[in-house]
């Protein structure tokens, strides 16, 4: 299993000096965000192979302020704006997935509307991944949206599509279930993995293995039954107070996740 992180888990005042810092504590690859133009793609993917790291996924910027379940279809249409350049900057860096939070669902969006507006946006989204080779990959956020691994399975597979995988996040399911029976039902719809520590008790994030609550060697143990060997990628806040230290704290954990000595 390969170890990402995301560029905004990284301290630093520029592409080069965080990429620099994520191989020095010895991540393979980062996590971007969509990046707007030609120039500013090519020169990041310069900067990840100079250092030796993939920018293996991108995540979208416009699924939240602009979801795919708004009534409005002009702020759907500004959404798949922002998928399509999402799609445009993975194929540029050389990544092979799109993260995507599918919907939201609020006072203005029922839970019914989420779900129809949600997959008929994205249906108009997969010709132009499928011609690219990228995925799109949903995540399980706290949207109220998709709250079981049996509705989120039947969601995905109703695209009939390969280009639609699940992008598994193991602590923002922990409010509300236990990853490892998620990724058990999920099984080969996973495509990427974000981590990050949850206490159940007390209902916070937290770092990977300080004051977490996650069995991580039952959700290492569930990785490895659906055969699960792709990126696990941290998604946490910079540490004010030992920035970059807590990078190389974060490889750490990870390496003793995904080796199962938690």
């Amino acid at each position: 299993m390969k170890k990402g992180i995301c560029i905004g888990s990284i301290p630093g005042g520029s592409t080069e000096a965080r990429f620099k810092l994520a191989k020095e504590a010895g991540f393979d690859g980062v996590e971007i965000g969509t990046l707007g133009n030609d120039d500013d793609r090519h020169q990041t993917k310069e900067i990840a192979t100079q250092h030796g790291l993939e920018v293996f996924s991108v995540m979208n910027s416009k699924h939240w302020g602009s979801p795919l379940s708004d009534e409005d279809a002009d702020v759907r249409a500004d959404s798949r704006a922002g998928m399509l350049d999402s799609i445009a900057t993975a194929t540029a860096v050389g990544a092979d997935t799109v993260l995507l939070v599918p919907a939201v669902v609020n006072d203005k969006t029922s839970y019914e509307d989420a779900y129809q507006r949600s997959q008929a946006e994205i249906h108009k989204l997969i010709p132009e991944a499928k011609a690219k080779d990228i995925t799109i990959a949903l995540e399980n956020v706290w949207n109220k949206f998709l709250l079981s691994p049996i509705e989120f399975c039947r969601y995905l597979d109703e695209f009939e599509s390969e280009t639609v995988t699940a992008y598994f996040d193991v602590g923002n399911i922990v409010l509300y279930g236990y990853p490892q029976h998620w990724i058990r039902s999920l099984g080969s719809r996973i495509s990427k993995v974000h981590v990050k520590g949850f206490n159940a008790t007390e209902s916070r994030f937290t770092y990977l293995i300080e004051d977490c609550t996650i069995n991580w060697n039952a959700v290492m143990e569930a990785f490895e039954d659906i055969g699960y060997d792709d990126y696990m990628t941290a998604e946490l806040p910079v540490d004010g107070d030992n920035p970059e230290g807590r990078v190389h704290s974060i490889s750490d954990d990870m390496s003793r996740i995904i080796a199962g000595t938690v």
